[in-house]
């Protein structure tokens, strides 16, 4: 150690046990000022923190006075606002009036099919008619797919106090007779057509063929005349459509039809769903399908009839198309006293060689180009004995999406459709609502698939444009107005569901929301969707079940609307309405009012308070089936619990 070191260390035992008291006493004395400090400090924070929660409560008490103080006044003005639904239900009520009315006016000598005497009067006409042909039954066949549509629409459209049970008893019943007329015949149609089959044979392969078409119906018909064991392969002139046939039928008289439709009479007419509180937690559906998940997207009939040798041709008869569509294929033998069913395969094969006489036939088809497939479909026969949809007893199912082409094995023939998730677009990722003009808006409903916007003005709603990975796409719904029903039942029939079911809820994760709230919601939302644009909110979600977040903004150019993004949020839990402090780019979620405003008892009430004035013109100006027809549409989309 060095004469430095020794001297440093001789200096430090030169501190006295005293000094060191005086510094430790000096340390304490600091440490309890800091603390004192610190203590004061804190208790001032807290007492401003509970003056400030005072000040809060009491304002929020305030508010809450101030709230109830004018909530029969605004319920009561909200109350007359709403009165324009029943006016729309009155005008819906004058409507089917006039229509009955102009029919029978018209006396154009098609039925009624809401009156029974009529509508039992064709149907019995027409079953005296027993020598009509294809082209007369297709013909024939439109007027009767209308008498159909008519009665169903009836049976959706109409309100609960209209429909007494006997009511709709008759209507269904008249809807079940009328279709399985309808099939009966084409069937005695097609027997008309195999009787004469060899008369009508191809010159260059010698056998039958045959292809009529409409916009509702395409029936192809061949007749194995030549019966070639190596002609087994059969496509339709001109086409793709046709079926291999095992060597067994090849050199049997057999005929076999392709009858492809664009409706559906296999699925069982579903109970009718009339109050308006049914629609709430759902959509009005007739069509709904929970053993395939959904209802058939694309159906095609199959059914095969069979001829014995006394008799020159056997007839199998394949596809219904519809989007509800179903098919049906029923082997069936023509004897002089007319067709019986034929099974394939026999119900015993011991009196034929091998084991493998019966394979699976296979079969191609063509899938509309008005229906949308956002996956590859699955094809599904009907089960006559459960009345259902099921997919065994087909394999090799091949689909060919540029061509629109496909191509299955059938074990045994029965009614056949191609079939899709009915939730494959649920939920949506987000949805918007917005003011074109002054009694017409635009709803946009974005899912992981598609971007469907569609328009809505008065009573009438019309698709104005659909989206597939980004890019436009085509449909011949493009520019119909329908009535809000009729649209919702075309654009299912496209594929496009995006209406949930009462049953939606037990096949999509979903933000469930109080029924009563979200029919509070869509009504108001309605009554100011003239002039105000509303969205979807990420903290909707995340609010509680009694609750509703939207975002708004009040119509502006298009421009501006485009460049701000940082709408206002609203929270609505059907009695009250508050603005938030926290946008859509808050970090976390808060229920916090906004500052400088206040509580009301209505959506409308709140907006006025910051409405210009030319927007709460718009609202009130507003008309009564347009208001209806927006709340119909938000209703069946369910876009608060859905997204």
């Amino acid at each position: 150690m060095g004469p430095k070191a020794k001297k440093s260390a001789r200096k430090m035992k030169k501190i006295t046990k005293a000094e060191r008291l005086k510094q430790l006493q000096e340390e304490e004395e600091r440490r309890q000022k800091e603390e004192e400090e610190a203590r004061v400090k804190h208790e001032k924070e807290e007492m401003e923190r509970l003056e400030r929660q005072r000040i809060d409560r009491e304002k929020w008490h305030q508010l809450e006075a101030l709230d109830l103080e004018r909530r029969k006044e605004e319920l009561e003005e909200l109350y007359l606002l709403e009165a324009c639904f029943s006016e729309a239900e009155k005008l819906k009520q004058d409507t089917r009036l006039l229509s009955q009315w102009n029919h029978y006016i018209q006396c154009d000598g098609s039925p009624d099919p809401s009156i029974s005497p009529e509508i039992n009067t064709f149907i019995s006409l027409w079953k005296e008619e027993t020598n009509e042909t294809l082209e007369e039954v297709i013909a024939k066949s439109k007027l009767v797919l209308n008498l159909i549509e008519k009665l169903r629409l009836l049976l959706l459209q109409m309100p609960s106090y209209d429909l007494e049970d006997k009511t709709i008893k008759q209507y269904q019943g008249s809807i079940l007779e009328l279709q399985e007329l309808l099939h009966l015949k084409f069937n005695t149609a097609t027997e008309i057509l195999l009787r004469q089959a060899s008369t009508l044979a191809d010159l260059d392969s010698g056998n039958m063929e045959k292809v009529i078409q409409d916009e509702n119906v395409t029936l192809y018909v061949w007749a194995n005349l030549k019966k070639n064991p190596r002609y087994r392969s059969i496509r339709f002139s001109e086409t793709q459509i046709g079926f291999e046939i095992p060597r067994i039928l090849a050199t049997s008289d057999i005929a076999v039809r392709l009858l492809h439709t664009h409706y559906d009479h296999v699925t069982p007419l579903w109970p009718v769903l009339t109050p308006l509180q049914e629609r709430v937690a759902t959509v009005t559906d007739s069509v709904e399908d929970e053993v395939k998940n959904g209802e058939a997207e694309i159906s095609d009939e199959l059914q095969e009839e069979n001829k014995p040798q006394e008799c020159e041709s056997v007839s199998v008869q394949e596809e219904e198309t519809t989007f509800e569509e179903e098919g049906d294929i029923e082997v069936q033998t023509l004897l002089k006293e007319g067709l019986r069913k034929y099974i394939y395969p026999p119900e015993s094969t011991e009196d034929f060689e091998t084991e493998n006489a019966f394979p699976p036939i296979e079969v191609t088809l063509e899938v509309q180009e008005d229906v949308i497939f956002f996956e590859d479909p699955m094809v599904a026969r009907w089960d006559a004995e459960g009345k259902h949809w099921q997919t065994d007893g087909i394999s090799n199912v091949s689909y060919k999406s540029e061509e629109r082409l496909i191509t299955f094995s059938l074990e045994t023939f029965s009614p056949v459709t191609l079939i899709q998730d009915a939730h494959i677009n649920m939920p949506f990722q987000s949805w918007e609502l917005r003011p074109l003009d002054v009694n017409k808006v635009l709803l946009t409903v974005t899912t992981v698939f598609t971007e469907i916007e569609i328009q809505i003005k008065e009573n009438l709603c019309m698709l104005a444009s659909i989206k597939l990975d980004n890019k436009k796409h085509s449909s011949i719904l493009e520019g119909r107005w329908m009535t809000p029903i009729s649209f919702i039942l075309a654009l299912k029939e496209t594929g496009l569901n995006i209406f949930p079911t009462r049953h939606s809820h037990f096949y999509v994760v979903i933000n469930n929301k109080d029924p009563l709230v979200e029919m509070k919601a869509y009504r108001q939302l309605a009554l100011l969707s003239s002039a105000f644009a509303f969205g979807w909110s990420k903290w909707n979600v995340v609010c509680s079940s009694k609750n509703v977040i939207v975002k708004l903004r009040e119509h502006v150019s298009e421009e501006e609307l485009v460049q701000d993004f940082n709408w206002p949020l609203l929270m609505f839990s059907g009695d009250r309405a508050q603005r938030l402090n926290i946008n859509e780019n808050s970090e976390t979620f808060s229920e916090a009012l906004k500052e400088e405003t206040e509580f009301h008892s209505t959506l409308y009430h709140m907006v006025k308070d910051f409405a210009s004035k030319e927007a709460m013109e718009k609202i009130r100006s507003s008309k009564c089936q347009f208001i209806d027809s927006v709340c119909y549409m938000l209703l069946s989309t369910r876009v608060l619990s859905y997204s």
